[in-house]
């Protein structure tokens, strides 16, 4: 997927969402620039994951605006946004039992010329890389709804990368998966290129991975900056309740926290 199109800044200009008449998200500015890993992190219910669908158009702010490249995100036609923006919910489900090379396929109908047109002669060869690169492709066979819930992450990553996007939503995309693949997975998607904002409930994978952090609490930015700045003990004490204490990781010189229950 190496001829993947240039990512593009991703901008979160005073956005606000209100439903069923409660504010959830509550007037947030975020930058993500061209190629940028950022991550989103918060308590659950501080708003990460509605913000997130925000900025994946499966809903639309109150006020505010999401702009890709300068382009408002809900001013675009569905086909262009999707060539743009590519994301991995929370909550996913399928009702028909497609094999895994048919739900990785679908990541390629942005780019297609028609609603009726069939696969590109490429489009077979870069699902198969995409599964290859989440090291799945010895599943290509398999239905969908046969697999753990580590395997269908893995699936549903490659789906995103084969779309081929400038922009890559995550929320929570290490759900599920064991250690190795979390790590394999991070790394994976920066490697990719595309802008990544990404919800994180491990702040030590959003430490080891993030370029800046941005920390939500009850729909508000309360803090942002790089991990190192942003990982403070007081902070966290308010915001997630714990007990932290900073230290720096050997090889990688990233901050990584110890974590226990305040007395």
């Amino acid at each position: 997927m190496s001829d993947s199109p240039a990512a593009l800044d991703l901008a979160v200009d005073g956005v606000s969402v209100d439903l069923a008449g409660v504010r959830l998200v509550d007037d947030i500015t975020l930058t993500a620039r061209a190629g940028q890993v950022v991550g989103l992190i918060g308590p659950n219910g501080s708003g990460k994951s509605t913000l997130l669908r925000c900025v994946y158009r499966a809903l639309r702010p109150a006020s505010g605006a999401v702009l890709l490249g300068g382009d408002e995100l809900h001013a675009l036609a569905p086909r262009e946004a999707a060539r743009r923006v590519a994301a991995l919910p929370q909550e996913h489900s399928a009702e028909f039992d497609f094999t895994v090379a048919e739900v990785v396929g679908m990541g390629r109908l942005p780019h297609r010329r028609g609603a009726l047109a069939g696969p590109s002669a490429g489009d077979g060869d870069r699902c198969a890389e995409a599964l290859r690169r989440v090291g799945a492709a010895h599943l290509a066979a398999r239905g969908f709804l046969s697999l753990s819930g580590g395997e269908k992450q893995r699936v549903l990553i490659a789906r995103a990368l084969v779309q081929e996007p400038k922009v890559l939503v995550l929320d929570e995309p290490t759900n599920h998966l064991d250690i190795a693949h979390q790590l394999e997975v991070l790394a994976l998607v920066r490697e990719a290129g595309p802008t990544v904002l990404t919800a994180l409930h491990d702040l030590n994978l959003a430490a080891g991975h993030c370029d800046l952090l941005y920390v939500i609490e009850d729909g508000r930015i309360v803090a942002s900056g790089p991990p190192a700045e942003v990982l403070e003990p007081d902070l966290l004490a308010e915001v997630f309740k714990v007990r932290a204490t900073p230290v720096r990781h050997p090889v990688t010189g990233a901050v990584q926290l110890l974590l226990d229950r305040l007395p």
